[in-house]
């Protein structure tokens, strides 16, 4: 009987987890992830000045370009005092680059309604950007303090 009773003290059950492969299966997730990540993401580069949380006023002059979104997603180039036309996204570009080439100083700013859809918008940075136009502004309006709820 004293051989099964050795028997049995060697077969005890192990109380150890083996993390390894789940280490390797982590670590193999993580450089998936790792590699994926930049390819998901796309962007349009924007200038976006340090500056205090205190609005800038912009006067509309000759060193502006204002370029506006309309809801129903016309725009429109403003510049000077003259009431501006409605243009196509084309003749937007064409212009603001005539203009980066006339007056390299120009600061273009881009105003859109907030019912425009977003995709306006982006399409014209965009194209601004395909025309060698780097610097951007986007103008909104500070929020009225007394409508918070």
């Amino acid at each position: 009987m004293e051989p099964l009773q050795q028997q049995m003290t060697k077969r005890r059950p192990m109380a150890e987890i083996n993390v390894v492969p789940y280490i390797d299966v982590m670590l193999v997730l993580l450089i998936i992830f790792m590699v994926t990540a930049p390819m998901l993401v796309q962007s349009v580069p924007v200038n976006l000045p340090d500056v205090d949380s205190t609005p800038t006023e912009i006067d509309p002059d000759d060193t502006t370009l204002m370029i506006s979104v309309s809801a129903d997603g016309l725009y429109y180039v403003e510049r000077g005092e003259e009431e501006p036309e409605p243009m196509s996204l084309s003749g937007v570009t064409e212009y603001a680059g005539k203009l980066l080439k006339a007056q390299p100083d120009t600061r273009y700013m881009i105003r859109g309604d907030e019912s425009v859809p977003y995709g306006k918008v982006v399409l014209l940075m965009g194209n601004l950007q395909g025309a060698g136009i780097t610097n951007v502004g986007l103008v909104t309006e500070a929020p009225d303090p007394e409508a918070r709820p």
